[in-house]
């Protein structure tokens, strides 16, 4: 009749054997559970990471705030001091620029309109403009 048919109909002997179909599942299983311990590990180390970064940068403020508090103490707050100071003389100095520069601004204006008036009422066009109101 048929020789050569093996389990599931495949000629040749290609199917799995009872052997390896029964130990798929066992295998299986085992690969599934290192899975689960191998996940289990890096949520555990993730953790760990997570709780070590918060001490660092706990420590790392801690000791920021420990350094500003010795500067703040020790130069008596005379670098900020000294930049404000720095910033009022800046300032100052500006406003004495801008002020010297209004005043040229004004003097120059003031001698431009008494040049316009003095050509004004000395011009003829004037004299013969007031003769015909």
């Amino acid at each position: 009749m048929n020789k050569g048919v093996g389990i599931g109909g495949a000629a040749g002997g290609g199917g799995l054997t009872f052997a390896a179909s029964a130990a798929a599942p066992q295998k299986q299983r085992v690969l599934l559970q290192r899975v689960d311990a191998d996940v289990e590990h890096l949520v555990d180390n993730f953790g760990y990471l997570v709780n070590v970064t918060r001490v660092q940068a706990a420590d790392s403020l801690l000791k920021l705030v420990s350094e500003l508090k010795q500067t703040a103490i020790f130069s008596g707050f005379a670098s900020p001091n000294d930049h404000v100071d720095q910033r009022t003389d800046e300032f100052n100095k500006l406003a004495e620029n801008t002020n010297g520069m209004l005043a040229r601004i004004g003097e120059e204006a003031a001698a431009s309109l008494t040049g316009l008036e003095s050509q004004y009422y000395s011009s003829t066009l004037r004299s013969y403009i007031g003769q015909e109101l």
